[in-house]
This record gives C-alpha cells, structure tokens and sequence, in this order.
C-alpha cells in the first residue's frame, strides 16, 4: 500500500516524502484529509532503436529484370537482325 503525505508534508519536508516516493514507489497526498494527488517515480520512455542501414544493393537487385540465358540472348539477338 501507498505511503500517505499532507500537503503541509510537501511543503514543509519535501526531502522525506521524495525519500518515501524512493522508497515506496508511490505517495498519496491529502489536502484536508482527502486523498487527491499521487506521487510516482518518473520512468523516461525508452528510446526505441534506429533502424538498420539500409541494402541497396538488395534492393535493386530485388526490382531488376532478371538477366536473361546466352541461347535467349542469341536467339533475341537473330530476331532483331531480320534478314541482313
């Protein structure tokens, strides 16, 4: 269960309850005897990780034409001389 302070407690003996929040990991504070704010410990947000380099070298082998055989390469090549 939560440790509980005054507001009177923040003003007057902050280095207590800062140890309280320390130790406890929560605080509950009053003002007028009713429970209305609650102390945590701060946790940053971890910063996510860079993304990679980047293989363009893949990547444009990826969207390349594949090359095409040497006999499909001649064959093209006779089609295109028409009859010279």
């Amino acid at each position: 269960m939560a440790r509980i302070a005054t507001v009177r407690d923040l003003r007057n003996r902050f280095p207590k309850v800062r140890e309280l929040v320390e130790s406890e990991g929560e605080v509950l504070v009053t003002e007028r005897g009713e429970p209305k704010y609650r102390l945590t410990l701060y946790a940053p947000e971890r910063a996510s990780k860079a993304p990679g380099a980047k293989d363009y070298m893949a990547r444009l082998r990826r969207f390349q034409p594949r090359p095409i055989g040497v006999s499909a390469a001649k064959a093209l090549d006779e089609e295109n001389r028409g009859a010279r």
